[in-house]
């Protein structure tokens, strides 16, 4: 593809140490916890959480970096001190960043001037460098090109993230959550509800699902300002939208390459000031702040649960926490931000609290099957 370049051969042995390396740096670390959320009052309904802000850089995107490194070495696009370069202002470009620093590669991320200098900082911490762009509409076509001028490799996670995980067993985010939902009452859960940014995380859990043919369903929450929603209602894979979304690390201007609409069941969209007040009620509940896209997948899982005790139905739901809240003190947790961006999820934190509580949960959500 545009923006990437095989490396010579004689890199072999330089791309198994990389390999080598990453691997081992994978097997030091545990897999993330599976908190069970306390909810007496939703009788016969469990609540899992997966917990992704414990991984070394933070996130979920922990995951999907690493399976992209171990794709482009294994595919020959990176070899020793080739730049590696994305097209990323948050989560995935300082997981990169974390891993391009390991095996000793230049790492750049392509991002719009406005980014926020605690991204720009979580990046430069693992020794990334961040390449500005004034208008973020380019950071595709910017991100090709500078690959191009560095004789580099585009990681392109919005192509790639699809492929680059094998759904089947290695580095599997569904084959981890239904391992430790072994010895629960509801082992095989009623749906797993995920957000969407790449959509490569939907794409490997939804392909688990019919791989191990698992009664499990997919519900994918979207959010404002978003293309998945409308593009998987209408089947249509040119759908945009021009503004970008307010809630990092999920939703696209576009129908990204890794999302696959036909591994979806269902589809949920979110007004973001519900995701940020979601995000305010379990963040009480675990008594420590997540970020807004673990909101928009908890209240997603609210619904599919207020759905199943409306039809007399018990069963587990398991959704993820995606990040920590700790990187959206400016942003999420700041009343000066949530003005300025005309966002104010306090009104509907008591509707989420009442159906917790054990009441009906009164919001109403756009929604299509697949």
């Amino acid at each position: 593809m545009a923006g990437s370049k095989a490396v010579e051969p004689a890199s072999r042995a330089w791309a198994d140490q990389a390999v080598a390396a990453i691997e081992a740096d994978q097997h030091r670390s545990a897999d993330t916890h599976l908190w069970k959320l306390d909810l007496p009052a939703l009788t016969g309904i469990d609540f899992y959480l997966k917990d992704e802000s414990t991984h070394p850089t933070g996130s979920l995107k922990h995951r999907l970096a690493r399976s992209l490194f171990l794709y482009a070495l294994c595919n020959g696009l990176v070899g020793e001190g080739t730049p590696v370069i994305e097209a990323s202002s948050g989560s995935t470009a300082v997981s990169e960043a974390y891993f391009a620093r390991m095996i000793g590669v230049p790492f750049y991320a392509v991002m719009p001037r406005s980014t926020s200098r605690e991204k720009i900082a979580a990046i430069e911490h693992y020794g990334g460098n961040c390449h500005f762009i004034d208008d973020g509409r380019r950071i595709y076509a910017e991100s090709a090109e500078l690959a191009e001028r560095l004789g580099g490799h585009f990681m392109d996670q919005f192509t790639h993230a699809e492929r680059a995980t094998d759904w089947r067993g290695n580095n599997n985010i569904a084959d981890s959550i239904f391992g430790q939902m072994r010895e629960e009452r509801h082992p095989i859960p009623s749906w797993i509800v995920m957000s969407a940014g790449t959509g490569g995380t939907t794409a490997t859990i939804g392909r688990y699902l019919r791989y191990k043919r698992h009664a499990t369903r997919l519900s994918v929450a979207d959010v404002e300002r978003s293309a998945f929603f409308d593009g998987f209602a209408t089947h249509d894979r040119e759908c945009r939208c021009e503004q970008p979304s307010r809630i990092e690390g999920i939703g696209r201007p576009r129908m990204e390459p890794s999302f696959v609409p036909g591994v979806i069941d269902h589809m949920l969209r979110v007004p973001d000031a519900v995701s940020l007040a979601a995000m305010q009620v379990l963040s009480r509940r675990l008594g420590r702040r997540v970020g807004g896209s673990t909101g928009t997948n908890f209240i997603a899982m609210c619904f599919q649960a207020a759905r199943m005790i409306e039809h007399g139905k018990t069963g587990s739901l398991v959704t993820l926490i995606c990040d920590s809240g700790d990187r959206y003190a400016n942003t999420y947790y700041s009343d000066e931000w949530l003005a300025a961006n005309g966002l104010d999820p306090s009104p509907f934190e008591p509707a989420i609290e009442a159906f917790l509580a054990g009441g009906k949960l009164t919001l109403e959500f756009e929604e299509s099957w697949g």
